[in-house]
């Protein structure tokens, strides 16, 4: 049987006059690809690439650029709220070095943060099993409580922005956990997708996407345990995304315990590659559906940013993507995952 996952590519080029050759005349590839599932389109294109700009991590250590941090340990009894009793009856909750907290700037009804380690900064080689273990159970573990508090916000997510090129108001390692009735138009496209397509041919896209990645091997990094990893036919990022999927864990309530060390050894292994090509800041996501659906599954996202130079401190992000909703990526997910593969 054929699959019905369509993974369209419309190649075209431009040509000029090139002022590094003697104005002769030049003519560049690129790509258009649309995303199989939402039918969102991207581009690919600038191939000479983006060489992530080294920042001076250990910088924000010293006090005159760190100021006042309300997650470092000596100020969390006195800078962060307390929960509602009805939500966290102590207030706030600790596991070695992980808290969890209300965000004192929310988003949703339920939004909390976890502040990950006691350490202000933390390289990527700093998160072992145990950091990452203890902050993604006390955040899902919230989840679950919101589920009892407010059974009819159906959306969970987590979501994780770590170094300042990500945008996170903090680089002291932390992430955010959101019960919500508007999840984002991304996360509804992809909902209302899946729906469509599970109506339609009677299975699920992600496992028939999981499927055919597989047989392809194009893109497909690997298992972990209950979740594949591979890299995603469109990318959001200019440095190219990954993704994993949990094809049985729809809802938060379908999550527990044991799913979390599938994330965290595909994640420390995905770490090591951007170790290896100089990425150190990302955007990440873990999206749950609604309760009682069977069409879209759980999955992760990890988005690689950069900026374009640190002369300027220009931005990865620009007009493309932010008023025209258009990702670009200067790498080909194919050649990314081969180069992920090998650390798996």
């Amino acid at each position: 049987m054929s699959s019905p996952i369509n993974f369209q590519i419309v190649e075209s080029e431009s040509s000029f006059l090139d002022p590094r050759s003697d104005y002769t005349q030049t003519t560049i590839r690129f790509q258009v690809r649309t995303d199989p599932l939402t039918k969102r389109t991207g581009h690919f294109s600038h191939f000479v690439g983006l060489t992530p700009q080294k920042l001076d991590l250990e910088a924000y250590t010293k006090p005159e650029l760190k100021g006042f941090c309300p997650f470092c340990p000596e100020n969390r009894g006195k800078a962060t709220p307390q929960f509602l009793k009805e939500i966290v009856p102590e207030g706030r909750t600790s596991r070695n070095e992980a808290m969890l907290v209300p965000n004192l700037f929310p988003y949703e009804v339920h939004s909390s943060i976890v502040i990950m380690t006691s350490d202000h900064v933390v390289p990527l080689n700093g998160f072992d099993e145990t950091r990452l273990f203890d902050t993604l159970l006390l955040g899902t573990e919230f989840l679950k409580r919101t589920r009892k508090v407010s059974p009819s916000l159906p959306y969970h997510l987590v979501t994780w922005n770590y170094m300042p090129p990500s945008g996170g108001g903090l680089v002291h390692p932390h992430q955010q956990y959101f019960a919500t009735e508007h999840p984002g138009n991304l996360v509804m496209d992809e909902l209302r997708a899946s729906q469509e397509f599970y109506e339609k041919h009677g299975r699920t896209f992600w496992l028939e996407l999981i499927n055919e990645e597989m047989k392809r091997g194009e893109r497909y990094i690997g298992e972990t345990t209950q979740a594949h990893w591979f890299t995603s036919f469109v990318c959001f990022s200019r440095l190219g995304d990954i993704l994993c999927v949990f094809p049985d864990v729809f809802s938060i309530d379908d999550f527990n315990e044991s799913h979390i060390p599938s994330i965290i050894s595909g994640l420390l292994k995905v770490f090591r590659y951007y170790q290896s090509t100089g990425i150190y800041s990302f955007n990440a996501s873990l999206i749950f559906g609604p309760v009682g659906q069977q069409s879209f599954p759980c999955h992760f996202r990890i988005v690689p940013r950069s900026f374009l130079n640190m002369r300027d401190y220009a931005s990865d992000m620009a007009f493309f993507q932010i008023i025209l909703a258009e990702p670009v990526c200067m790498k080909l997910p194919e050649q990314i995952c081969r180069e992920v593969r090998e650390y798996f």
